[in-house]
Parts: C-alpha cells; structure tokens; sequence
C-alpha cells in the first residue's frame, strides 16, 4: 500500500526504505477495523453540505499524482465548496506529500497562515 500512497510505484520513483516503514507503523497502530472505518467514511459519506458551512479561511492542499483519492473528487471539489478556500495543487506529488513536496507544502501552510 505504501507504494501507491507515496508514488514509490511509479517510474523513476525512488523510494524510501524509510517512509516505508513508518507507513507500516503507522497503519499498525491504526489497527484493521479503524482504518476499515475510515476509508468507508470518506468513500461513501457526502459531505458536501459539511464543506459549504466552513466560514473560515481554508487551505485545499492536493497532489496531482495522488492514486488513493484522485484530486477531481475531492480537492478541487472541495474547493468549489468551501467559500474562501485557497486550493494548492502540487505537480507530481502522491497522496502522501513527502520529500520536496512535504518542504513546498511546509512553505505554503506557513505563508498561508500569515496571510
């Protein structure tokens, strides 16, 4: 799962023994019924009517290469939601933004906190 989820399946990908392995922690400790739970909530649950009711400034960070939640389904519609949502999407970047992506993604949040 770790290989989708950062993009290490992809050509050229580098991958990082690292990352893998924190991945597996972190899903261990998730535990099998919890993430179960999870992705049914956020695959089948409409929670458009949610989003329109945020009033407060939102940053709608994305990858474009993201294979576990494609970006037309969530990211870009979220942001069409969400009133003063600022939507950043990062070329290349898999659902879990690591490595350049991680430091621009870093940059972003701290320049968009500052308004």
């Amino acid at each position: 799962m770790s290989e989708s989820f950062y993009s290490f399946n992809r050509p050229g990908a580098a991958p990082s023994e690292g990352v893998r392995r924190a991945f597996w922690m972190w899903s261990m400790q998730a535990g099998l019924k919890g993430a179960y739970d999870c992705v049914a909530q956020f695959s089948e649950t409409d929670f458009t009517e949610d989003l329109r009711r945020i009033d407060v400034p939102t940053l709608v960070a994305h990858g474009d290469e993201d294979q576990i939640v494609p970006i037309g389904a969530s990211a870009q519609r979220t942001a069409q939601f969400v009133k003063d949502a600022t939507l950043k999407v990062y070329p290349g970047a898999p659902h879990g933004l690591v490595d350049d992506f991680e430091k621009a993604f870093n940059d972003d949040l701290l320049n968009f906190l500052r308004g």
